[in-house]
């Protein structure tokens, strides 16, 4: 083992140092002494215990014994993350140890177990270092800088920086490496570089709340992108040699054929991610400089199916929750793909979902397995549609039932009259809002006077990024932006509002925002409402009329959040404006 410093060596007891120091008596060393005798054990551990003495008092006796140098913190930027490379997490919290830096074949080593010589033996054989500079740090400060040393390890930027470094010998377990991920992919020991990039870049996305994952073949690099909150971010840049390996990689994960690679083709990804379940639906497309493939990311475990968790003001959820507990008519939600719809659709199934009541859906995928609800996927392979699916599924004596999408008319027929038959359904309508929804049912087809009478509510939805808790910043809004949110420079509401705007800090990437909520627009149709309907009116006349009722825009829905802090005036305009468009 490499010399250790011995130039303030202690040879007493570590009993006698502590009496010594005055941080505890001799009744409490007689004590624990007898303790000792009874059940064996070393004395600075049962003084721990007894709480006779701190963990860092008993670190800086053993320091002061040993030799050894005793550091209350450790600087997690200093740490060379590239040491860790030989050892495994659970190595490292084990033995409690982490190299810090290796300069000039001196190995300095954080260690909480100033006694784990056998450990030091293992990195003299990893090292050679010349000597060891050991560091005594409390645990509760070395466990912290353990993962972090880790985590930094496992981000995708470093993985592909390590394997830049190994030239053509990165590439070269091509065949090892296509197997299947089963297991946490943190558990993962295969040291095949291009499963470790792969696996680097998934455990980020997951850690990070991507809902999307960008693979993307440029002409000299592969861009890989993640969509946090609704926005991309380039994340990493890979070399051109690894596009194939990367591709073959996620294609096997999710199933699909990787030879061939002219047509798009999809998939999906079952993994698990330092014990969360996610799911990644998997798309490949041919581009002209080779296969982009897009991955979205479905965390079950983080995803909370609860009508109270969307975001939505009480004169939003209150009548939307009276909605989904009719016997009977049709309630649609409507907006751009990834608005959150299906999660607002779930969560009204949980919370009607009782022994009593039985609830199918047909879906274009099952996003969520719901617990006591039968839920079927299109096949349109093998001509299983909607449509088709539909009038399956109203042949098995169902209460509420749930469609992915109103894509055709077929499909909205088959809804409208199973709706005045005594059904309630659940579906989506890709329309900009709610008023226009009526618009488009009528131009499919559909008989306007059995959508006004079918139809019970349509809830149009947004998602705003949330401003982040710790760094958001009061301020006081112009004019100029109270008008862009279609609020009076009199409105009675101001006096107690409180608007804030974005700043930016380590927690939240710098962006000032984490985490989505939502933008409601509920409108529940009226006599007038109705009148229009059936009278193929417009979606501006029918949105008015609306209005006059009580409905609250998507930017009246935002002005509120707004004032209570929850974004900015520029993020609720920005996804407002775009819904009016």
């Amino acid at each position: 083992m490499g010399a250790m410093p011995q130039a303030s060596v202690d040879p007493r007891r570590v009993g006698e140092i502590l009496v010594d120091h005055g941080v505890c008596g001799d009744e409490k060393i007689d004590v624990a002494l007898a303790v000792q005798r009874e059940r064996g054990g070393l004395i600075g551990q049962i003084l721990v215990q007894q709480q006779a003495i701190s963990a860092l008092q008993l670190l800086t006796a053993l320091g002061g014994q040993l030799g050894v140098p005793v550091f209350e913190t450790i600087d997690e930027d200093a740490i060379d993350v590239s040491l860790v490379a030989p050892l495994s997490l659970s190595y490292a919290k084990e033995h409690e140890l982490l190299p810090l830096s290796f300069i000039e074949g001196v190995l300095t080593v954080a260690m909480s177990n100033p006694l784990s010589l056998d450990a030091l033996d293992d990195l003299r054989v990893l090292y050679s270092p010349k000597r060891f500079e050991p560091r005594l740090v409390p645990e509760e400060v070395l466990t912290p800088a353990i993962n972090h040393a880790f985590d930094r390890r496992a981000r995708a930027d470093q993985v592909v920086d390590d394997l830049s470094h190994d030239g053509d010998d990165g590439v070269a377990h091509i065949a090892h490496e296509l197997q299947d991920a089963a297991k946490d992919i943190l558990d993962e020991d295969d040291e095949a570089p291009i499963i470790r990039l792969v696996n680097s870049v998934l455990n980020q996305a997951a850690k990070e709340r991507a809902s999307d994952v960008h693979v993307e073949p440029m002409e000299k690099y592969v861009l890989i992108r993640f969509r946090r909150d609704g926005v991309l971010s380039e994340v990493v840049r890979t070399p051109k040699r690894f596009q194939a390996s990367i591709s073959s990689r996620v294609k096997i994960m999710a199933g699909l054929n990787i030879a061939e690679k002219r047509l798009p083709q999809d998939g999906r990804i079952r993994i698990k991610v330092a014990g969360r379940d996610i799911d990644l639906r998997v798309s490949t497309i041919p581009t002209a400089h080779g296969e982009r493939i897009v991955m979205r990311l479905l965390d079950k475990t983080s995803t909370t199916l609860d009508l109270r968790s969307l975001g939505m003001l009480e004169s939003v959820r209150l009548p939307l929750d009276g909605l989904i507990h009719r016997p009977n008519g049709i309630i649609l939600c409507t907006g751009p793909t990834g608005s959150g719809k299906t999660t607002t659709l779930y969560s009204a199934l949980v919370t009607i979902n009782k022994p009593d009541i039985n609830i199918l859906t047909i879906e274009d995928p099952v996003e969520y397995q719901l617990e006591g609800i039968g839920q079927m996927q299109v096949q349109p392979k093998i001509d299983f549609t909607f449509a088709r699916g539909l009038r399956a599924t109203l042949r098995q004596d169902p209460d509420v039932v749930l469609v992915g999408e109103i894509r055709d008319l077929e499909t909205a027929e088959i809804a409208v009259q199973a709706s005045l038959t005594g059904h309630l359904v659940l579906s989506t309508v890709h329309t900009n809002d709610a008023a226009s929804t009526f618009t488009r049912l009528v131009d499919m087809g559909v008989e306007p006077f059995l959508i006004a009478s079918s139809v019970l509510g349509i809830l149009a939805q947004r998602l705003i990024r949330v401003l982040c808790k710790d760094c958001r910043e009061p301020y006081e809004p112009t004019g100029l932006e109270l008008e862009m949110l279609d609020v009076r420079s009199d409105d009675s509401r101001l006096s107690t509002a409180t608007f804030f705007r974005s700043k930016g800090c380590p927690l939240c990437g710098m962006t000032g925002y984490a985490g989505r909520s939502g933008l409601h627009e509920l409108l529940v149709p009226n006599e007038e409402v109705k009148r229009l309907v059936v009278q193929k009116s417009d979606a501006g006349v029918i949105k008015r009329a609306a209005v006059r009722a009580g409905m609250k825009t998507l930017l009246e829905d935002g002005a509120v959040k707004c004032m209570s802090g929850v974004s900015t005036i520029e993020e609720v305009v920005r996804i407002a404006n775009a819904a009016v468009e």
